[in-house]
Parts: C-alpha cells; structure tokens; sequence
C-alpha cells in the first residue's frame, strides 16, 4: 500500500532542495524538471522501500544521479553554450551573483557528467567523499581524482571563479 500522505509530506519539505540539486547535475531547468519528475516517479512508485530505507532524501538523490547517468549514456549529445544570455530581472546590486551563478552554470555544463555530478554532490549537496562515492556507486578514490579533476578544469574554463574554486579546495 502506498502511503501517499507520507511522500507528499516528504516532497513538500525537500523538492527544493532535490530541483536545486537536479538543476545543478542536468544544467538546465527544462532537463533538470525531467530529471527530477522520472526520479520522483521511481521513488513514488517504491515509497514504502524509499521511506524504509531510513534517509529517503539520500535515497532519492542517488536515484537523480542514476537518471542523470542513464540520460547520457543514452542520448551521448554534447551542449552547447548559446551566445546570447536570456534577459532577467535584477533585484537590487545581486548582478554579481547572478554573473557568477551564470559563468558557474556554463562551467558546470562543459565538465564531463561523472565531474560535474561530484562538484555538485561535494559541494553543493554537502555530502562528505564517502556519502558522494555510495551515491555514485564507485570508490571514495574515485571521488577524490574526480575532484580534484572536475576543480583543476573548473580554474581553467573559468578563471574569474578562482575564488569560489579555492573555498571548494579548502572545504574538502
């Protein structure tokens, strides 16, 4: 029996936290909104294992890592950053924010899928290097090559986020 109450609950607390993650592994909102509705149909459809497994939000999330991982072996296309930056509504002096969280958004999206998925896990979700390695199914070595990988080509595909790079180093 599924416990619908429950999941709904459970999604009311945490759907922005799982869109921001989805948002920051599929690099768009169109593909993070399909990322995040196939994951949540699968967690939906098994609730009572998801809500048994005692951290259903760890749990789900490593369902949007697999559905993101399924998604490019399947589709293997490469992205395309376009020339011109869609026009936003800037609140206040947020304008360097926004020009960071855009030029953060670009790089993310040029790393390979296994980088950007551990930049997004480490540093976004907060998730130590062994939460992250179970997460994606592969070593806490792994993770840490991966890492270091994913922040060296951060610096050199952005350089003006070498600040931000430096605080993820530290943080590790």
């Amino acid at each position: 029996m599924v416990d619908e109450e429950g999941f709904r609950e459970f999604m009311r607390a945490r759907l922005p936290r799982l869109s921001r993650a989805a948002f920051l592994l599929a690099g768009g909102h169109a593909q993070a909104e399909d990322l995040l509705q196939a994951a949540l149909i699968k967690a939906a459809l098994h609730w009572a294992k998801v809500s048994a497994a005692g951290d259903p939000e760890a749990y789900i999330r490593k369902i949007l890592y697999h559905e993101h991982v399924r998604t490019w072996r399947r589709r293997r296309f490469l992205e395309h950053s376009t020339a011109v930056v869609p026009d936003r509504a800037m609140v206040g002096d947020e304008s360097d924010r926004a020009v960071q969280r855009l030029v953060l958004e670009q790089a993310l999206a040029k790393l390979t899928p296994r980088q950007r998925a551990v930049v997004v896990l480490r540093y976004f979700e907060d998730l130590s290097e062994a939460a992250t390695a179970q997460v994606m199914g592969t070593s806490v070595g792994t993770v840490k090559s991966q890492t270091s990988h994913a922040l060296g080509r951060l610096r050199t595909l952005a350089p003006e986020l070498a600040e931000l790079v430096r605080e993820m180093e530290v943080s590790s």
